[in-house]
């Protein structure tokens, strides 16, 4: 037997918690017989990790029979367990109305357009005005989700396509998805040089040994893969596609950097804005102007966490990027 309603085993209907809690009960399967807890719950429960349910267990929000247990703690099959599911509010996060556009919407999913200088999680320096913020005001029922649903993130500069989910099992889902690589996320970037062909970067990525605020290729970082392939080539730039098979912090910013073309505007990295020799005055001026890394998420894939389906969405190249674009064009000899 699976995980069934509070009413289907106790014969009444549940009451709804005013804190939001859902309470889920479900008869361990004999077959189950000298599983530990925990290993038998993410089974029962597969729309929560194993890591959620263990600490679940360990608060005290799984019970067997009525009685509190351990998550290593043996079943021998045929006990009602039942499970809290506690939401997790972050009462120091502040709603705020901030226009976030909403590239696809439905009830277990979001993907938002993320616009140019909005921080994505709060922090130090950044406890409002960021896409949390927005969020919370927008959708109020993410204050019950970790990190307000938010599943990735993008840099304070870098613009497209961000997935948040709106329920805990939508979030285990994509978060899975995540680690196991099967979202697919692809950009659009501006780097510094001429291309000859696009590759694959697969050069691992950690924390700058010294600078704590960039990340660098370090030998004993964490496997980081790029793949990227040339659209355009300009004057002294070239615009790539770079379609991400790994998510590290700066991991795109990082690797064109250490292949020798770093992304347009990208200061930490390199990506100096000087005009190339013969440039355009229109040229000049557009470079002095874009003060950014020339990056933008233009279209997420994943599947989705109740359907199954494979959804796609796209987002349209911000302004500032496609004005750039056009004078680039327009300066290539």
């Amino acid at each position: 037997m699976g995980q069934q309603p509070v009413d289907d085993i106790q014969g009444d209907t549940p009451a709804t918690p005013q804190d939001g809690t859902e309470h889920l009960q479900a008869v361990v399967p004999l077959e189950h017989t000298g599983m530990r807890l925990d290993q038998s719950l993410a089974v029962l429960f597969p729309q929560y990790s194993r890591s959620r349910l263990s600490e679940w267990i360990k608060a005290g929000a799984a019970q067997i029979d009525g009685r509190s247990v351990r998550p290593r703690e043996i079943v021998s099959g045929g006990e009602v367990v039942t499970l809290a599911v506690a939401n997790e509010v972050r009462s120091d996060q502040q709603a705020e109305d901030i226009p976030v556009p909403v590239l696809y919407a439905d009830e277990h999913v979001l993907v938002i357009d993320k616009p140019v200088g909005l921080v994505v999680h709060p922090g130090a320096g950044n406890a409002t005005g960021t896409l949390v913020n927005a969020l919370l005001h927008m959708y109020p029922e993410l204050s019950n989700l970790p990190r307000a649903g938010i599943v990735h993130r993008l840099d304070k500069d870098t613009t497209g396509a961000l997935i948040v989910a709106r329920s805990l099992p939508a979030h285990t889902s994509l978060v899975a998805q995540l680690a196991e690589r099967s979202i697919h996320r692809r950009y659009e970037a501006v780097v510094l040089g001429v291309l000859v062909s696009g590759g694959t970067i697969d050069a691992p990525i950690a924390r700058h040994p010294h600078d704590r605020l960039r990340m660098a290729v370090v030998q004993d970082g964490k496997p980081a893969v790029t793949h990227y392939r040339v659209r355009a080539r300009y004057r002294a730039h070239t615009r790539i596609q770079a379609d991400l098979e790994t998510g590290r912090t700066h991991q795109i910013r990082v690797h064109m950097a250490h292949a020798g073309h770093a992304l347009l505007g990208d200061a930490p990295y390199g990506g100096a804005r000087r005009p190339p020799k013969g440039a355009s005055e229109e040229l000049i001026a557009a470079l002095r102007g874009f003060r950014r890394q020339a990056l933008h998420a233009e279209r997420v894939e994943f599947e989705h966490p109740v359907t199954g389906e494979r959804v796609a969405v796209e987002s349209p190249r911000p302004a500032d990027l496609e004005a750039l674009i056009r004078v680039l064009v327009r300066d290539t000899p």
